[in-house]
């Protein structure tokens, strides 16, 4: 319609200046009525104009508002953790598509999903939806971190169900690419209690990366006695694992986790200065995973995996499959953990840098042109003592 409109408008303003010129007459007197059609012509454009630019930022509130309904800003704290997040969508005008993330404290802990809809952009908007709705629901009244993941489950099924498809669409329906056997959702969840041990259940969905003071790994699914041992081999309180506030130099005591037990570095302390601290990026050995979402059905009894606890300072990074997958003009996948540990070494590691610097470096990488959407979560442990 606007370009019809803009069509008549300039068809109109031709024939009437062609009239005028070829008109028998004084030449000022057809100049000077040219000068007025094009006047008229230029204000019946601009009021186009203007109402076409009110009706785009009309569209753009509602866009936003709905997009935010869905993929709702995190708080900057949850629980003594520090989080931040964000999403690129791979169409173009949209600020969130097939990915999805949240982050809920719960009297079973913080709770944190993050999921990949098969698909990006618009069309896969419906999947996300479907299974974020289920997890803000269950994540409070599930007991049992399997029982989060069920609920997410029948979610998609109903969805997938109740969804029109090709042979029942109407005529230019949008999203009818694939069948209900295709549809699939890969989903991480993590379950961080007070004292910072962590459950998780991962379905199909990218392991996160872990930035903590070097030290060595360890898989999920340790023993629990292993996997939670304290920082000390004693029996006793748990000693503070940032030495600096206790103003002393500690022994060198090792502690165990899913991500790995070593000697904490101190920070400062004689002859340290302004040291910068370094830290190691190492992805998460989660060991086994399942299968996505909408695959196959998810079993009731579903146990999930001991991933021990999560330090005063460590640093978690969650992302979807879309930041590792892209690639530049020379189709070079992008180095998602070379970028981590490089703003890590120049100590921009809290979450929103760490999120600011990734997209940044995300976007020069292709150019500003994704090909899939991506997602990126971070969660950093600031709870000092209470872990122990």
């Amino acid at each position: 319609m606007p370009q019809v409109r803009r069509a008549c408008v300039l068809a109109w303003g031709g024939a009437a200046v062609s009239w005028e010129l070829t008109t028998p007459g004084p030449l000022g007197a057809g100049l000077a009525s040219c000068a007025a059609f094009l006047l008229l012509a230029a204000g019946c454009a601009l009021h186009i104009r203007h109402g076409l630019m009110a009706e785009l930022r009309r569209s753009q509130e509602i866009a936003g508002a709905a997009q935010r309904a869905l993929l709702r800003p995190l708080p900057g704290r949850i629980e003594g953790l520090t989080v931040a997040a964000a999403q690129l969508s791979a169409s173009r005008g949209a600020a969130v598509g097939g990915d999805l993330y949240e982050a809920v404290p719960t009297a079973y802990g913080v709770r944190v999903v993050i999921g990949d809809v098969r698909g990006h952009g618009l069309p896969a908007l419906g999947a996300a939806a479907a299974v974020l709705g289920a997890f803000r629901e269950a994540a409070y009244d599930e007991p049992a971190l399997g029982g989060v993941l069920v609920r997410m489950e029948r979610a998609l099924a109903r969805h997938v169900r109740d969804r029109p498809w090709p042979e029942q669409a109407p005529a230019g329906a949008a999203d009818t690419e694939s069948g209900p056997s295709e549809e699939f959702v890969t989903v991480l969840l993590l379950q961080i209690a007070e004292d910072g041990s962590v459950l998780a259940l991962n379905c199909g969905h990218p392991w996160p990366y872990l930035l903590r003071e070097p030290q060595p790994l360890e898989p999920c699914g340790a023993s629990p006695r292993t996997a939670l041992s304290p920082l000390s081999p004693f029996p006793g309180p748990c000693p503070d694992p940032r030495p600096e506030r206790r103003h002393v130099q500690p022994r060198r005591r090792s502690r165990r986790g899913v991500w790995g037990g070593a000697p904490v570095p101190g920070r400062g302390g004689v002859g340290n200065g302004s040291a910068r601290r370094r830290r190691d990026v190492q992805p998460l050995d989660g060991g086994e995973t399942f299968p996505p979402l909408g695959v196959v059905p998810v079993r009731p009894d579903l146990k999930p995996q001991d991933c021990g606890r999560l330090w005063p300072g460590d640093v978690l990074f969650l992302h979807t499959d879309g930041a590792e997958d892209a690639r530049d003009a020379a189709g070079r996948f992008f180095p998602l953990r070379g970028v981590l540990a490089e703003l890590a070494s120049r100590q921009a590691d809290t979450p929103a840098r760490l999120v600011a610097g990734v997209h940044a470096a995300l976007l020069r990488h292709t150019g500003g042109q994704l090909t899939d959407d991506v997602a990126l979560l971070v969660l950093r442990s600031d709870r000092g003592d209470r872990g122990c």
